[in-house]
């Protein structure tokens, strides 16, 4: 059974204030950081590893079935399988199906996640196969939710700029370099699925004053 809005937004509700996140950080040292701003340099022209006033907010399914798999997914610094690219690709975060939150990198470091928006985007990913099945679990939807609300509300996103995978070459902020990857997106959340997640998102009401004050203590940098 799909989530009613109203049964999310009350699991959703309250203030945007940075919900329970386990931090369990991915190996991220200076090899990969070195890699991450030769990838900068090729894709997008900066010469930096560093996440600099990001402007978007990728939504992503893991296509796998738990948060161990996506996070041994992402903590070998290998080769990509699809574009065979150092670094190895990552997320911010993931959402697991009961609702947990675990960060795997650091807000201020780019991640390997969108192909033309890595350089301003932070990725959150969802476990399960497609986007529907995070629309079956209450639980995960509301976390996702409250976790973007609350990222885009610290980064000042709006929320058009929460997109899919599958949104992402209509970004406004998408550019890519290299011309065999300007037409290359994924197909994970859907317009569709998207625009009733965003919906969802503004239900739950702005940002207001509540959340610079909720973000003066962070320590999720």
């Amino acid at each position: 059974m799909l989530a009613s809005l109203a049964a999310v937004a009350a699991l959703a509700a309250g203030p945007p204030v940075a919900p329970l996140i386990v931090q369990r950080f991915i190996p991220f040292g200076a090899q990969r950081k070195a890699e991450t701003a030769a990838y900068a340099r090729r894709h997008y022209g900066l010469d930096t590893w560093r996440l600099v006033r990001p402007r978007v907010i990728v939504e992503h399914v893991t296509v796998n079935d738990s948060i161990q798999a996506t996070y041994n997914t992402f903590a070998p610094d290998r080769p990509d399988p699809e574009l065979h690219e150092l670094p190895g690709v990552c997320s911010h975060f993931v959402v697991g199906q009961d609702g947990t939150i675990v960060q795997f990198v650091r807000l201020s470091v780019m991640c390997r996640h969108t192909v033309g928006l890595n350089w301003t985007a932070y990725g959150i990913e969802h476990v399960g196969r497609t986007e529907a099945d995070v629309f079956r679990h209450p639980r995960q939807l509301a976390a996702s939710l409250a976790l973007t609300r609350w990222l885009r509300c610290r980064a000042h996103i709006g929320v058009a700029n929460v997109i899919g995978h599958a949104e992402s070459l209509s970004s406004p902020y998408h550019r890519e370099r290299v011309a065999r990857l300007r037409r290359q997106t994924h197909s994970d959340w859907q317009p569709a699925a998207m625009r009733r997640y965003r919906a969802m998102l503004t239900a739950l009401g702005g940002c207001g004053t509540s959340a610079a004050s909720s973000l003066a203590g962070d320590t999720r940098r």
